[in-house]
């Protein structure tokens, strides 16, 4: 029997502690879900001073004022607080006022890479002070890109980590340092070889932390099968598609899952009416207490079609805002929740004021408890995206009986599988091309099948029994980390 690993989760944000998009959920939820297979977790997340509650969560300080040498020149100073995600499933927190307690948004600063540069090396110190012999050190996308770095390079003879192995997963290809990489001029382009600037030095914003962990890390992976293959293409490989091609032996796709404890119609104390697959006609009143909560036309039989996400190009608010007249003028309801763009944000609210019966908006940021009544009352979930690495949300959206209508692509494409009413297989409807065209005639093709009532039902009570849980992407990251080890030796 293989024995059980020691694993540090490494993260910029875990809910509920601090949260701005699924990273957060991941970064709970798999750390849980490797803790129930009985291995050995710790998690590392900064402290964001004016967001994380100390007394809310119970931490307690275990460091303080600890001197942190980033170089031969920059030394500063952290503390370190500990708190629970669970029972035997620690959370440490890396607290500097200057870089992590100063805004109350947690990223948004002109010197972001000197802040998780400080991160970085933080959580590599609080590793050795707690000695904790990792097998496997798992860091989540850019802001945590220099750890596999530094353990090949200044921690390389490190006592407590020298026989660890790093996992580094890829949320979003698209982030990979404090700013935009494509607005970085040639010359200063970071080509991952060069030593890492002192904390003064401007050259320090434009180190990329992702590429430097793809080249260091001893196993990469991406957070689906599909999004594997499309970074290693031009199109989606956001300028990195070649080095992800050289360590294509060692780059690898897992689906995420969501907490099906956490998310669950049958308990979820935000809903009006909680039910099971068994008893799936009680959505309808969850649908119509959303109706009366929005002031939208109280009326059972309409179908609502919901967006809960970031409202931003990525998730094909263009293409939506392409079809909304006409999508308007069909006999629906439109309910969006999400915070973003302004561009989008501004024509959304001047179409809710004109339509205010058949349309509603609300911020995500202050209406967090709303969302799974959102996905308890809609019909249909809507995330026609650009491009998407996993998505969490038409997984949540599946667990609540609501039927995801998605673009082909990423995350999407391995678990949204077209529904075909003549064999009555498949869970939601999908399309390829990415234009308005194409997305409105899925619509039309959703709604179509939304009136035949008893095949509509015998879908949603399909996708509420399919398991998009943890358990099973927790086992699949156990066998990567085994893989990372043995390749290794």
């Amino acid at each position: 029997m293989s024995k059980n690993l020691k694993i540090v989760s490494i993260a910029s944000e875990v809910a509920p502690f601090s949260k701005t998009g699924g990273l957060a959920d991941v970064a709970r939820s798999l750390p849980k879900a490797l803790s129930r297979l009985g291995h050995e977790v710790i998690i590392i997340t900064p402290f964001y001073g004016q967001i994380i509650d100390v007394k809310n969560h119970g931490l307690k300080l275990i460091h303080e004022n600890v001197s942190l040498y980033l170089n031969s020149e920059d030394k500063i100073q952290v503390n370190y607080w500990q708190g629970y995600l669970m029972k035997n499933l620690p959370v440490y927190f890396i607290e500097n006022k200057k870089y992590f307690s100063a805004k109350k948004n947690l990223y948004g600063s002109a010197r972001e890479n000197a802040r998780f540069f400080i991160f970085d090396i933080a959580a590599l110190k609080l590793i050795s002070l707690l000695k904790f012999k990792a097998d496997i050190v798992h860091c989540h996308d850019w802001q945590t890109g220099l750890i596999p770095y530094y353990l090949k390079t200044d921690f390389e003879y490190s006592k407590t980590l020298r026989k660890a192995k790093t996992i580094y997963t890829i949320h979003n290809l698209v982030f990979q340092f404090g700013h935009n990489w494509w607005e970085v001029p040639a010359e200063n382009k970071d080509f991952g070889k060069k030593k890492i600037p002192h904390l003064d030095n401007p050259d320090l914003e434009n180190i990329n932390f992702a590429k430097r962990a793809i080249l260091s890390a001893d196993v990469i992976n991406t957070v689906s099968e599909q999004y594997r293959e499309e970074i290693m293409t031009k199109k989606f490989g956001q300028d990195l598609y070649r080095i992800l091609r050289n360590r294509s032996d060692r780059l690898y796709g897992i689906v995420n899952g969501i907490d099906y404890a956490q998310f669950n119609p049958q308990n979820d104390p935000h809903l009006f009416k909680n039910y099971d697959y068994k008893k799936i006609h009680r959505r309808k009143l969850n649908k119509e207490h959303l109706q009366k909560m929005l002031k939208l036309k109280t009326d059972r039989e309409i179908p609502i079609i919901a967006l809960t996400s970031r409202v931003t190009f990525q998730k094909g608010l263009e293409l939506i805002m392409q079809i909304i007249e006409p999508l308007l003028h069909l006999d629906i309801q439109l309910v969006i929740m999400g915070d973003g763009d302004s561009k989008y944000l501004n024509q959304i609210k001047k179409y809710c004021k004109r339509h205010g019966k058949k349309m509603a908006w609300l911020p995500f940021h202050g209406n967090e408890n709303l969302e799974t009544l959102i996905y308890a009352a809609a019909d249909i979930f809507l995330l026609p995206s650009n491009y998407e690495p996993c998505g969490l949300n038409q997984l949540k959206a599946m667990r609540y009986g609501c039927i995801p209508l998605v673009r082909r692509v990423g995350g999407l494409q391995d678990t949204v599988i077209n529904y075909n009413p003549k064999t009555n297989r498949g869970n939601g409807f999908n399309f390829s091309q990415y234009n308005q065209y194409s997305l409105y005639a899925t619509i039309i093709r959703a709604l179509e099948n939304y009136r035949h009532e008893n095949t509509w039902r015998q879908l949603a009570v399909r996708v509420m029994r399919e398991s998009n849980s943890w358990e099973i992407p927790a086992k699949k990251y156990v066998a990567l980390y085994r893989k990372a080890l043995k390749n290794n030796k």
